[in-house]
């Protein structure tokens, strides 16, 4: 029965030590976004390096923490730009951005689809398009 114990002990000290970790926090400005079935994971949204642009509830629109117009969103420098907007934004602030992102790789973000299981930290989830010039 001891060797059983420690087997537990030291599986328990383990998972503590290295699945107690959570990934660092960004800073980016809070939405509520609405839910796609359809959409996946998609962790490279947290990346250090990610470029995400936020549209809130009341239109206003932020590349990651500052604040600035959609047009001005066309001078981005990133082939990625990840769009996290609030599901109650006027569509055509989401549109205007969209316009500003011409030629651009963009991800929609999501809420999580409903079947996926509740976890603390759960990753992004979004639908990849491609804003024609």
């Amino acid at each position: 029965m001891k060797p059983m114990i420690g087997v537990f002990l030291v599986g328990s000290i383990l998972i503590c030590a290295v699945g107690g970790q959570e990934p660092a926090l960004r800073k980016g400005v809070s939405v509520q976004m609405a839910s796609a079935d359809h959409a996946v994971e998609m962790r490279a949204a947290d990346a250090q390096d990610a470029t995400v642009v936020a549209i809130t509830a009341d239109g206003k629109v932020y590349a990651g923490i500052e604040r600035t117009e959609p047009g001005a969103l066309s001078s981005l420098s990133a082939a990625k730009v990840y769009v996290k907007a609030d599901s109650r934004a006027q569509f055509q602030t989401v549109l205007a951005v969209l316009d500003a992102l011409r030629g651009k790789s963009v991800v929609l973000l999501a809420a999580p689809p409903k079947n996926v299981g509740g976890a603390k930290m759960m990753p992004p989830y979004g639908v990849e398009l491609m804003v024609p010039r």
